[in-house]
Parts: C-alpha cells; structure tokens; sequence
C-alpha cells in the first residue's frame, strides 16, 4: 500500500480527497500547514506528497524545494488553483513530477499518481489479507468469511486498512478518529468508534479466529488469527 501525504488547507476537499485516496487502496496521511507536513515527513516515510501551493503558514513552493533537497526521489504533484503558466513552470523547475489545477478530477488525478508511483518503483501493488478462513480485498473492496461474503461499511475498510498498515504495532484511538467520517463529512466520536469497531469484530472473528486485539486506554493492534 502507497502512503500518501495530502497537504491542504481546505478541510472540506482534504477530507474528500484522502476518503477516496484511502478507498482506491491508498494509506493517506493529512496536514494542514507547512509546518505539520514537515514533522509528519521527519517520522513517517510517504510515497508521494500532494501539495498545495497556498497554505496558511507558507508557500508550497518553499516546502516542495525542502522535500525535494531532502528526499529527492519522493514524488511531489501540486494541487493548486494558481493556473499561471509561471506558476506551473516554477513548480516543474522546484522538482514536482505533475502540477493539477483545481477544481480536478479525482480520476486523472489517481492516474496522475500511478505514473508518479511506478516512476518511483511504490505503486501496484494488491492488498490483501487470506488465512483460508478470513479474505480480505482492500483493492476490490472484498471480503469473504468462512466462504461467506461480507457486508463491509466504508469505515470498516478504513479501520481495515489503517490495521493492516500497521500490522504488530498499535493504531491509537486518536489517529483512528482523526481518519474516519460519517456520510455528512463529519468526525466521528469516540463512542461511534468503539460501536463500529465492536460491528467490525463481530463480521470478521468467530470464538476461534481473533484478528484484533484491544490494548486497553490506547487503541488497537491487528495480530492476525489464534490470538
């Protein structure tokens, strides 16, 4: 799965944009200023950075230039609404394997970001989950228990997926609810969490297969089966 790091200032498109990253087979990660994209790239490693150039606390031309001194081989693509030919040509110059200008659509945009990715040697791959009992598809968006299919929610996949990355080491509470939204586009608490999880469970595990684990008063680690 290609880790994402989606830096913009609009919560709303922000919000959009990483939901349909993350159910195309992404792992998104999001900032809103400069200055939060910066210690998300001292501790985590991204694939590719999807950048705007107006963010509240900098240019995000300076930030693509730092990234690109740093972490030259990281692919950066501007999302932006400057459409000036200067403005292009200055983000070509900076380093940036594609320049977008918005409004965009998500489509091209995510062919866009397998070209970037192949280029780079991170895309294509499938993700999965099979231990003969539990099949999970986070590609095609699938999943069969004991030969039976399921009925996964958005959310769902999304725990999935944020699990699966994580694999042996606990997702928190916290970043679970920074990452999950209800249809209208809102946060969810930590009681919807603890609930949808609980349905999430429920789906996937019987009294002898457990995949996840709780660590109480923290959040949650996926161990696979025979816990």
């Amino acid at each position: 799965m290609s880790k994402i790091l989606v830096v913009e200032d609009d919560l709303a498109l922000s919000a959009g944009l990483c939901f349909e990253l993350d159910m195309s087979g992404y792992l998104t990660v999001a900032a809103y200023t400069g200055k939060k994209a910066r210690q998300l790239l001292l501790t985590d490693p991204f694939e590719l950075v999807l950048l705007d150039v107006n963010l509240p606390d900098e240019s995000g031309f300076e930030l693509c230039r730092e990234i690109k001194r740093k972490q030259p081989k990281l692919p950066v693509i501007f999302l932006t609404a400057n459409d000036l030919e200067e403005d292009v040509l200055d983000g070509f110059d900076l380093g940036a394997e594609d320049y977008i200008t918005k409004p965009f659509n998500v489509r091209i945009l995510k062919r866009r970001m397998e070209v970037a990715l192949r280029r780079r040697g991170g895309g294509g791959k499938e993700e999965k989950f099979d231990d003969g009992f539990l099949c999970l598809n986070l590609e095609s968006l699938s999943a069969v228990r004991n030969g039976e299919k399921l009925t996964i929610t958005p959310n769902e996949y999304k725990i999935l997926r944020l699990l699966l990355a994580g694999e042996g080491s606990i997702v928190t509470r916290q970043v679970l609810l920074s990452r999950l939204w209800d249809c209208d586009g809102n946060y969810i608490d930590d009681h919807t969490l603890t609930v949808t999880m609980n349905r999430l469970r429920a789906k996937i595990e019987d009294a002898d297969h457990s995949y996840i684990r709780t660590v109480r008063g923290m959040g949650y680690i996926w161990m696979g089966a025979g816990l």
